[in-house]
């Protein structure tokens, strides 16, 4: 057996980050294995209780109850939204399911701040009456931060209570998860991390998004707590899991999507997990559902992504002797200037130029994501993926990061899973 601590030790200090918790449950037996510091300027150490953002791992929690929902008959996952939502001014043709696996076509990094009253939800999903429908309802895959808002609001308007006290309700207390939080004043009653910057390893300025967000990624917990509720879905909620035919990326052997869940092929093993990315703080969980295994890696910082990557190798490699895929790396190929132009959508915006032997990527964040971005001006050099169709590239945005798949379709940039158009 390794000594995890030793390895999460040395791999986390060749990745630069302050602070991380390795959960691993194996057929039963659980070790948590903590690193580091919470947060440099205070120096408090990671303990294995520490609790750290989950970021977008919170979609597989809000999913649970909507399951949950709909499994007591109180509508069916095929219905469409404004039938269980009336008030949701949203387009007709949208469903449930649309929003659980992201295909409802909504704007969905919308980041506005509608306070810190148990209506923020409710108020959010009023504003969704001004944001854009990228694409038909069903006809394409885009992440949707703000479908899962809208999902947090059903079971809000079903359950009759916040979105929080359905949570505590239905999953948290049911588990025994005594250490898994949604607010500010919760979380300071615990050994809290700090997001810190990629660049530098400064700490954050922010720590939390906007209360509305909630549903779609504002769930802070520990390792332990993380495999527990992982450890549910090995035995319940089997629908989660069926894929649902999706063109995802295929990044890290994503291969297709269930209801909230990413379904990962490694080296032929069916996995299913999720990852999170709030303000710099950046989680992940695989399952294994036929070794029995579960594993979690939670930290503080924004170069997660390159520590993930050497620790799932060395995990997963143990126990049942594969790893994460191979990335596709740049090679070289045809650029030319037919993806030069601006795409936009809510938050985000890009410029494209073309340099000699690549696309150079000006990223903005913009209007309310802005207020939350830590780096709200970031340049991406995108190399090509593939010899010679011209619309597969490759970027990082910093040499210690693992490359990542963009593709442009001629109408869109498709890059972090979500559809950009062009404008």
């Amino acid at each position: 057996m390794p000594d995890w601590s030793v390895r999460l030790r040395e791999l986390a200090e060749a990745a630069a980050v302050p602070g991380a918790v390795l959960g691993i449950w194996a057929d039963g037996e659980t070790t948590i294995t903590p690193y580091g510091v919470l947060n440099v300027a205070t120096g408090v150490e990671t303990t294995a209780d520490s609790l750290f953002h989950l970021g977008s791992i919170s979609k597989a929690w809000t999913a649970t109850m909507i399951v949950q929902l709909a499994d007591e008959g109180r509508f069916d996952l095929d219905d469409t939204v404004v039938k269980v939502l009336p008030e949701a001014p949203i387009d007709p043709r949208i469903t449930v399911r649309h929003l659980l696996t992201h295909t409802s076509g909504i704007d969905g990094d919308v980041f506005t701040d509608t306070g810190r009253g148990d209506d923020c939800i409710e108020r959010y999903v009023a504003l969704l009456a001004d944001v854009e429908l990228l694409f038909d309802p069903g006809t394409a895959y885009s992440y949707c931060n703000a479908g899962f808002v809208l999902l947090g609001r059903i079971i809000e308007v079903l359950d009759e209570r916040s979105w929080d006290e359905s949570l505590r309700a239905r999953v948290i207390q049911p588990l025994g998860l005594e250490k898994t939080v949604t607010l500010p004043e919760e979380a300071i009653l615990h050994r809290a991390a700090v997001g810190h910057l990629d660049t530098d390893g400064s700490r954050v300025r922010n720590w939390q998004l906007p209360r509305s967000l909630g549903a779609a990624g504002l769930i802070a917990s520990t390792a332990a707590d993380v495999l527990t509720f992982a450890v549910e879905h090995l035995s319940h909620y089997e629908s989660m899991r069926e894929p649902q035919h999706l063109p995802v990326d295929g990044t890290g052997g994503f291969t297709d999507l269930g209801l909230a869940w990413r379904l990962y092929d490694w080296g032929g093993r069916r996995l299913f997990g999720h990852d999170g990315s709030t303000i710099s703080q950046l989680a992940y969980l695989r399952v294994d559902p036929e070794a029995r295994l579960a594993v979690c890696l939670l930290t503080n910082s924004g170069n997660g992504d390159t520590l993930f990557a050497s620790v799932a190798t060395e995990v997963f490699t143990h126990y049942v002797g594969v790893a994460p895929p191979v990335q596709a790396e740049p090679v070289e190929g045809l650029v030319d200037d037919r993806h030069v132009g601006r795409y936009e959508r809510a938050g985000v915006r890009f410029d494209v130029t073309r340099a000699d032997d690549h696309l150079v990527l000006e990223y903005r964040a913009t209007g309310d994501r802005r207020a939350v971005a830590e780096r709200p001006d970031v340049t991406f050099h995108a190399y090509p993926a593939d010899p010679a169709d011209g619309n597969h590239f490759v970027t990082r945005s910093t040499s210690a990061h693992p490359w990542t798949l963009l593709t442009f379709t001629g109408t869109h940039l498709f890059a972090s899973g979500r559809l950009t158009p062009r404008r």
